[in-house]
């Protein structure tokens, strides 16, 4: 395991558990809010079948299949001003998007989210959808063609509010730097529930080599992933914040639809961000993230570089023979020569050769196949850069020297 210094022992927040939220009645009770305004008791308006099924396929992922609270399994729409807004969250996170639509009657309903979307997405293409709902506002009506259906409904007053309050730092940040540092680091994230803090993207602004950049971390303790590009223009002095799990996957498939900027607006404790019509909120992990750059190896001085293609196939080939358990694979490297090979005594062994630029002393060293293959998917050069040091300490993975992806990963013994 990275060796990272111990945990503040006054850090007891609880964790914001990826996916979900606590089962408790009396939390979830003080969670939602109720809407200070009030709902409209019909609701009629017209919208295009494609427009819609687009945001809900963006906000119907946040609900969960399962919860105990009945609100959070319908999404929100509210129908006003020539435009209706949908939104849906989990209470750690939130989702909300506005499409065009032909109001005939403003109002506000909320039904369940994944039966919606399923309807609308069985619908014909080109289609015109009417949603309605009647004087008592406990059933939607949904019209298209010759189809109709009809949906149990719940007051949009009982429907939680994930209120963002004041953000202390706003910023705009290129929609493919935000997706590289994402991406590029998301593979890092520990699922280990009880380390909590490494549930998530270390987001953060650092000073190197006198300039400012925007760095993304994460780690599992066995392997790290470290991204960074210049600061934009209000980062500088962001709060480090540590956004959860769940959120960092709608945010890789958020920012494919971006544009070319997304908006940025943070606290301490929540991050909003704006992909053009659709904003997603999220509640922040709460705990402090460990000192990574102890573990970022200074004096590694064996280099090794191979090329990336070649070096991964080879790894690939070679663990087919693995345990599920071990996946460990040996990598014994001289002149300029590299040997893998991988032992398992229920099927047998296995071992191939691939030229390498290597003239430092042979060394034996072992690591986890999948933990290699990850990092080998992340790099963006033809080459693999290595800098080892010896059978014990951990290796520094590059895909060229200076480069501002960086991978560190953890030995293992074979």
């Amino acid at each position: 395991m990275l060796a990272f210094p111990p945990e503040p022992c006054d850090s007891v927040a609880p964790p914001i558990r990826s996916g979900g939220f606590e089962n408790n009645h009396d939390q979830s009770s003080r969670l939602i809010r109720t809407n200070d305004e009030e709902s409209s008791e019909i609701m009629k308006v017209t919208v295009e079948r494609a427009s819609l099924l687009k945001s809900l396929s963006h906000v119907h992922r946040v609900v969960e299949r399962r919860t105990t609270i009945p609100i959070l399994s319908n999404v929100l729409l509210r129908a006003e001003q020539g435009v209706l807004n949908l939104r849906a969250t989990d209470l750690d996170l939130e989702v909300t998007e506005t499409l065009p639509a032909d109001i005939e009657k403003a109002g506000a309903t909320t039904v369940a989210a994944h039966m919606l979307h399923d309807i609308i997405r069985k619908l014909p293409d080109g289609a015109q959808v009417s949603l309605e709902t009647g004087s008592d506002n406990q059933q939607m009506v949904i019209r298209s063609g010759r189809s109709r259906f009809t949906l149990q409904t719940l007051p949009d007053s009982d429907f939680p509010d994930l209120a963002a309050g004041d953000m202390s730092h706003t910023f705009t940040v290129g929609a493919a730097d935000l997706h590289r540092l994402i991406e590029k680091t998301q593979f890092a994230i520990s699922t280990e529930e009880t380390r909590y803090y490494l549930n998530g993207i270390f987001l953060h602004t650092i000073e190197v080599d006198g300039g400012v950049v925007l760095r993304a971390v994460a780690t599992d303790g066995h392997r790290l992933a470290r991204v960074e590009t210049p600061a934009p223009e209000g980062s500088n002095g962001m709060p480090g914040i540590i956004i959860p799990r769940k959120a960092v996957n709608e945010i890789i498939k958020l920012v494919e639809i971006a544009g070319e900027q997304v908006r940025i607006e943070m606290s301490a404790s929540k991050i909003r961000l704006t992909f053009g019509s659709v904003v997603l909120t999220s509640k922040l992990i709460d705990g402090t993230f460990p000192d990574y750059q102890r573990v970022i190896p200074a004096g590694n001085d064996k280099v090794l570089v191979a090329d990336k293609s070649e070096f991964a196939a080879a790894v690939d080939r070679v663990s087919t023979i693995s345990s599920e358990r071990g996946r460990a694979v040996k990598l014994a490297v001289a002149d300029r020569k590299l040997t893998l090979s991988v032992t398992n005594p229920d099927s047998g062994s296995a071992t191939e050769e691939v030229e390498v630029d290597y003239e430092a002393s042979p060394l034996e060293i072992g690591f986890n196949a999948r933990y290699l293959l990850d990092i080998m998917g992340q790099l963006d050069s033809d080459t693999a850069f290595f800098k080892l040091s010896d059978a014990g300490s951990p290796t520094l993975v590059q895909d060229r020297e200076g480069s501002n992806a960086l991978y560190v990963l953890m030995p293992m013994r074979v």
